[in-house]
């Protein structure tokens, strides 16, 4: 039996407006089953400018609004994320995260992992992946 045979159904892939073209190969979003899992994403701009040399928090603050944007290309928001995992390069970082997160998601409380890792791609400082609801 195939997959429709039991309901589900085959995943459909996305680069929404307002993200920078993947940078490898991967989509922004893939959709299935209801369910839309958003690749990590990195503090980069729309323009593709790679915003290292900016201060945590303002990275920070780009990987939430890169966030917002895929679900939203996706028909999705954040009251409808079911989980977010957030990779920071040092726990120190935890706490201003914590804060600038709880702005960001207002009344959202999906289940949320942070894991302190020891580096990201191009040096940046945080990192974030999201599961939603469509």
């Amino acid at each position: 039996m195939d997959q429709y045979e039991h309901g589900a159904q085959f995943p459909h892939t996305m680069n929404p407006a307002g993200l920078v073209t993947p940078g490898g190969h991967y989509s922004h979003v893939s959709i299935a089953n209801e369910l839309i899992f958003v690749s990590g994403q990195l503090p980069i701009d729309a323009r593709g400018e790679k915003l290292m040399d900016l201060p945590f928090e303002a990275q920070a603050q780009q990987v939430l609004a890169n966030l917002a944007s895929a679900l939203a290309g996706a028909g999705s928001d954040i009251k409808k994320l079911v989980q977010v995992r957030v990779y920071i390069v040092d726990v120190a970082h935890w706490a201003s995260f914590n804060e600038i997160y709880a702005r960001w998601a207002g009344d959202a409380r999906p289940a949320r992992v942070v894991v302190p890792v020891p580096a990201l791609h191009f040096g940046l400082k945080i990192e974030i992946e999201a599961v939603a609801l469509v």
